[in-house]
């Protein structure tokens, strides 16, 4: 007999930060990524995955903690286009498509690809 488990939907803050921090551990281990994160970035972890936390539980949630450009100081050493930022993306979509299904999965994956067109046009 066949299980299936059927994933959940990005409904909490909990699932924003399940969401977060798996995207990001992979980014941390990813050959492409990891270079960025650690020598050119020198990202502060904690303070970076607060701000990431507080976006996408106002993108996806409507939550309010977010504030508009919070990100940008923190993401002013990274490259916004190219290679970097479509693997970036790429490494969210496939998050998201492994722990969650739903609407808001899809809202999410949804924002991914708009942000990931958006810097191929920037």
């Amino acid at each position: 007999m066949v299980t299936l488990t059927t994933l959940p939907d990005l409904r909490t803050e909990g699932d924003i930060k399940t969401l977060v921090d798996t995207a990001f551990s992979k980014a941390n281990d990813d050959e492409l990524l990891a270079p960025l994160c650690h020598a050119v970035a020198r990202v502060h972890w904690p303070r970076h995955l607060t701000s990431l936390y507080d976006y996408w539980s106002n993108a996806l949630l409507g939550t309010t903690r977010y504030q508009e450009g919070q990100l940008v100081p923190l993401h002013s050493a990274l490259p916004m286009k190219g290679p970097h930022f479509q693997r970036w993306a790429e490494m969210l979509q496939r998050t998201v498509e492994e722990k969650f299904a739903g609407s808001k999965a899809e809202e999410a994956i949804h924002k991914v690809a708009t942000l990931a067109s958006n810097s191929r046009a920037a």
